[in-house]
């Protein structure tokens, strides 16, 4: 599986960007479908840190409590993609955002640790 990030960029405070997760996927016996995907984010000297992740199975959603309310995460199977949508940007926003992508035999989606897949990161810079 192959992720590419991008929607990237320099926002205002209470601006929105939208960030996009293309995945290639050439593992054989499965497909985009069967992979759950999730956000994480590091901010400038801080530790990756979960933002959001969505299963595969029913598209059920979760979120960090920071996010919660201002970010959405949602996928299209037919296209390959995962999206964040993320209004009401602060400037605690502030990080590289990477996605990242899990088989199906996860124990925690909100830990890092159980992805297999990550994309390159994008740069998301909120000033006040």
């Amino acid at each position: 599986v192959q992720l590419q990030a991008s929607g990237g960029g320099s926002v205002q405070a209470g601006g929105s960007l939208r960030l996009t997760c293309s995945a290639s996927v050439r593992t054989s016996g499965r497909t985009f479908s069967s992979y759950a995907f999730g956000w994480f984010r590091q901010p400038p000297g801080k530790e990756r840190e979960f933002v959001a992740a969505i299963s595969w199975s029913d598209d059920s959603t979760y979120y960090s409590a920071s996010v919660k309310d201002r970010f959405s995460i949602s996928r299209d199977n037919g296209i390959n993609v995962v999206w964040l949508q993320m209004d009401k940007l602060k400037p605690e926003d502030t990080a590289t955002y990477y996605c990242a992508a899990t088989a199906p035999d996860y124990s925690s989606i909100r830990d890092s640790s159980e992805y297999d897949y990550w994309g390159q990161g994008t740069l998301v810079t909120v000033s006040s």
